[in-house]
């Protein structure tokens, strides 16, 4: 398939990716009033499972494929990337208000998370455990019972609906049907667009790993970022940081606790680096909630996360 070609069905994938968003961001924020559940809660659950289906694809395809760069880059690079290009994004357009439990619970858990991969993913290299780097099928069970646990305690403490604002007066039924119209959108854009960018990255001969945390990450967060965006520009801030730190959760829980059910996954094609960005990105957040008294993430704090971003960018393009 030639170039052109491909970056039509890009601009196809990416106008159907922002259409599932608005319809997305409406019917869950609907939801949510309705059933009386807070919008962050909608965000870290349905939402961050829905915008998490692409990477639980490329995934599960690497891995039924015997292929863990695939796997594990395109998570890796998914959570990078919804930290520090998302996340950041969303508070350069909308400083993002935080919550006591977002600040207390909600944040530390991701940095939980985050720690337990790479001291399980990484457990030759840092703590001298075993032959070589991976995660086991037992390990893969326990990172989906650690998930169980945590999606219990988020429907056990999660009602509550807060006051984001006016919103469309939909249905329940109608509310369900954009979710599910809106989610659709973003996963058949999402794989429009990850297909389309991968054959374009072959053609330009670039390693798997490259292709799995750049292109594959970036393209399965799509409907993060297109989510986030609509959400911050319809002021429903929680929502949208539901999203992210869902998104983050479910990627290493969920899709990593299923990838190495399939098959063993083998870390020895990522490095420290990529693992200490995994890792900053997160204590950067952390960072940002903490300083001061304040209780949102700023522009500047915004900012400073997509300058991040774009370092790692730029390292990555210069150790291909």
């Amino acid at each position: 398939m030639s170039i052109a070609l491909n970056i039509l069905i890009l601009i196809a994938g990416l106008s159907l990716i922002v259409l599932g968003a608005d319809w997305l961001v409406d019917g869950a924020s609907g939801v949510a009033r309705k059933a009386g559940i807070s919008e962050f809660v909608i965000g870290l659950t349905i939402v961050g499972f829905g915008t998490s289906c692409p990477e639980l694809v490329v995934s599960l395809t690497g891995a039924f494929a015997g292929n863990s760069d695939i796997s594990i880059g395109n998570v890796v690079g998914s959570n990078i990337c919804n930290t520090l290009l998302i996340l950041g994004l969303t508070a350069v357009i909308a400083p993002l208000a935080i919550t006591k439990e977002n600040k207390y619970r909600d944040i530390p858990i991701n940095l939980f998370v985050t720690i337990l991969l790479i001291l399980m993913g990484m457990n030759a290299t840092i703590l001298g455990i075993g032959e070589h780097d991976g995660i086991s099928r037992i390990e893969g069970l326990f990172f989906l019972l650690v998930f169980a646990v945590y999606i219990y305690f988020c429907f056990k403490n999660g009602t509550g609906a807060e006051d984001g604002g006016e919103d469309k007066k939909f249905s329940i039924g109608k509310c369900i049907l954009l979710i599910v119209c809106g989610l659709g959108g973003l996963i058949g854009g999402g794989q429009l667009f990850v297909n389309s960018a991968t054959d374009i990255a072959h053609q330009l001969g670039v390693s798997d790993k490259f292709i799995a945390i750049t292109v594959l990450a970036g393209g399965t967060s799509l409907p993060e970022l297109a989510t986030c965006v609509v959400a911050a520009a319809k002021k429903k801030g929680q929502l949208a940081l539901g999203n992210v730190l869902g998104s983050n959760v479910f990627n290493i829980l969920l899709i990593l606790g299923c990838s190495a059910v399939v098959i063993p996954l083998d870390f020895s094609g990522m490095n420290l680096v990529d693992m200490g960005i995994l890792l900053a990105s997160v204590l950067l957040l952390m960072f940002g909630t903490f300083a001061g008294k304040k209780m949102q993430i700023n522009r500047v704090e915004g900012a400073l996360l997509l300058a991040c971003e774009i370092g790692y960018l730029i390292w990555l393009f210069t150790n291909l």
